[in-house]
């Protein structure tokens, strides 16, 4: 039997081979990210490079608070018999917050006051003895200077018989003796008063002082018997209240605390990194979300707490109507000035300070990936530090899905 066999056609094997290697090599293409892929115009937006000179600011947040606050204290012992005021209260220097009870400290007031009267009446009577006692010295020097003049008188008369040859010369002695001794009588007993005198102003000066000193002791407890009376002493509102009705309190304890509301100042945690750039009086713009106010920077802490630091800023302009203590705020807070700078608007997806792989626009119609460094955001101006040159248009949109390719064509 004669078996036939069948001519091979080596030209399918080679052409079968072809086109697996055609296939696999546009495969592996694709997949290597290598292909051109095609996007719509429609599909994109676009961010155009600008150069020129700019203001930094730094973003900060923080709250209102009050430019001046006052801590109430107790200013005795006492309960707390009654609160009229509660926290968020308008009140005025003049409002009663709460009344403390302290029955001692009526007692002493009383006490206090009848211990002033009880000296007062001691002075009263003080000034009348001594008064007596003036009339007495005084009724003693008018005895001596009529016993002088009697004296004077006998003098004149025995001089005179004298002279007639009837008294004796004794009798003479004697009389000028007599106005010599109540002479200096007079100049003792004129001593004394002076003396008297003085020592009456010095006691009358002492027993004053007493007086002074229970005035003050009575003014004192008055004026603590008064303070139960708890006022808020400056015009704002009641920001705290620390306790409650019937609580017993100590002499000095902390009772609440009143806060301005008009007079306002801006508590601000500026950026870390950012932070020892800003210079005392920087220009700051506060955002209360009913309008922008301007204010300046005052005080900025060395402490760092969670990567920001305390800042304090007096505001210069007239409040927005919502602007209160403890409002939530944010803040744009002068850095420096730079000029020359490229920036672009701030648009989702783009990060400050980072360094973002972006598509840009070509000449050829064309999108280019290209790694891109920004610097600050400042005023919704992003920073560009490298990858971008002034007129280069970035695309804005979203573009994740196409992050495999280097570049894209744009379709009209």
């Amino acid at each position: 039997m004669k078996i036939a066999l069948t001519k091979k056609q080596p030209w399918k094997k080679w052409t079968a081979i072809a086109s697996f290697t055609v296939l696999m090599a546009y495969a592996g293409y694709s997949v290597s990210g290598k292909a051109t892929k095609s996007i719509a115009l429609s599909q994109l937006s676009f961010q155009t490079v600008v150069q020129g000179n700019l203001d930094i600011y730094a973003n900060a947040y923080g709250e209102f608070a009050s430019a001046k606050e006052r801590l109430l204290t107790a200013p005795a012992l006492g309960k707390v018999s009654e609160i009229l005021v509660r926290p968020g209260t308008k009140v005025t220097p003049n409002t009663v917050i709460l009344h403390l009870s302290n029955p001692k400290l009526v007692q002493e007031v009383n006490a206090a006051n009848g211990q002033l009267a009880q000296q007062l009446a001691q002075r009263e009577a003080f000034k009348y003895e001594q008064q007596s006692e003036r009339l007495n010295y005084q009724g003693r020097i008018a005895d001596i200077e009529a016993e002088i003049e009697k004296a004077q008188l006998e003098l004149s008369v025995n001089k005179n018989l004298m002279d007639l040859g009837v008294s004796s010369k004794i009798e003479l002695q004697r009389a000028k003796l007599a106005v010599k001794q109540e002479s200096k009588k007079l100049g003792f007993e004129n001593k004394k008063y002076k003396q008297f005198i003085e020592m009456q102003g010095y006691q009358l000066t002492q027993r004053d002082i007493t007086i002074k000193q229970q005035r003050a002791q009575v003014s004192l407890l008055e004026q603590q018997l008064d303070d139960m009376k708890v006022k808020a002493g400056i015009k704002g509102s009641l920001q705290t209240l620390e306790i409650e009705l019937g609580q017993s309190v100590q002499l000095g304890q902390s009772l609440a605390k009143v806060g301005s509301d008009e007079e306002l100042i801006a508590r601000l945690r500026l950026p870390q990194n950012q932070a020892d750039q800003i210079d005392i009086n920087a220009p700051v713009l506060i955002d209360t979300q009913k309008g922008i106010i301007k204010a300046h920077i005052t005080r900025i802490e060395s402490v760092v707490s969670n990567g920001s630091v305390l800042a304090e800023a007096v505001i210069d302009e007239a409040l927005t109507s919502n602007a209160r203590p403890a409002l939530s705020i944010s803040a744009q807070v002068f850095v420096q000035h730079q000029q020359g700078v490229s920036y672009i608007e701030q648009v989702p997806g783009l990060r400050p300070r980072s360094k973002q792989s972006l598509f840009v626009r070509d000449t050829n119609n064309t999108l280019i990936q290209r790694d891109i460094t920004f610097g600050e955001l400042s005023k919704n101006k992003l920073i560009i530090t490298s990858g971008l040159t002034a007129g280069e248009q970035l695309v804005s949109s979203d573009t994740q899905s196409y992050n495999k390719y280097q570049q894209l064509l744009i379709i009209e």
